[in-house]
């Protein structure tokens, strides 16, 4: 999403719609948003860049019918971003050779896409594909975002590790505490300590002995039963 205004500020009197638009369908023709790949051994150069067909749609907060909505927008970001590399079948853990992907039956689309990151890892050593070959070269997160606008993946983790903790002190009926609170649920007690080297090797000792003698006593049992059953 591209917006006009700030994280507090509304957008400038004149912006609106048409300008956005105008200048998105300008920026996606300009040299910086192009990117050229050098020639590397059989490899000839490339260039990336975005295509003749660019589908740019307003989003406002309410819909009136004709207009995208952002909620309409978020569930169809949200669709994506649960979606990892392993739903097209490939893997969820790195390999380390191409054979792995066969023998782990990975379906021939995503193979040929594995087979690709291991031919062009010694052309690009720098962009890491083999590493990244079950994600299908792709290293980098799935979303781009502002720290203007948008929250951080950190303060997600924490938001979901407090409320979780909440939870699990309301269904033990345990009351709420303040945040970095130090709870004291019980007393250090000295209790003991265990052998030293020299009391070790005397228990190993006691202990070898005492196999022995069990060892000795089985013997014995037997050689008395089998005497026994010579005089019967």
């Amino acid at each position: 999403m591209i917006r006009l205004d700030g994280p507090d500020d509304p957008p400038p009197s004149w912006a609106n719609v048409g300008l956005l638009t105008d200048a998105i369908r300008a920026a996606a023709l300009h040299r910086y948003t192009t990117v050229s790949v050098p020639a590397a051994g059989d490899e000839p150069a490339r260039t990336f860049q975005w295509g003749t067909q660019l589908d740019i749609r307003p989003v406002k907060a309410f819909n009136d019918g004709t207009d995208i909505t952002e909620q309409a927008v978020a569930s169809y970001v949200t669709k994506y971003a649960t979606k990892a590399a392993e739903t097209t079948g490939t893997l969820d853990r790195p390999i380390g050779n191409r054979e792995a992907a066969v023998l782990l039956g990975v379906p021939d689309h995503a193979r040929r896409l594995i087979d690709a990151c291991f031919d062009l890892e010694p052309l690009y050593p720098d962009r890491r594909l083999r590493a990244w070959a079950h994600m299908l070269g792709f290293r980098g997160h799935f979303s781009s975002k502002s720290r203007h606008y948008s929250t951080t993946l950190g303060t997600l983790r924490r938001t979901r590790a407090d409320y979780r903790a909440a939870q699990g002190r309301q269904d033990r009926g345990l009351e709420d505490t303040e945040p970095d609170t130090v709870l004291v649920l019980a007393s250090w007690q000295y209790a003991g300590h265990g052998h030293t080297p020299g009391e070790s090797a005397l228990a190993a000792t006691i202990a070898r002995d005492l196999q022995l003698n069990r060892e000795t006593a089985r013997e014995a049992l037997s050689d008395q039963l089998a005497l026994e059953g010579a005089h019967l």
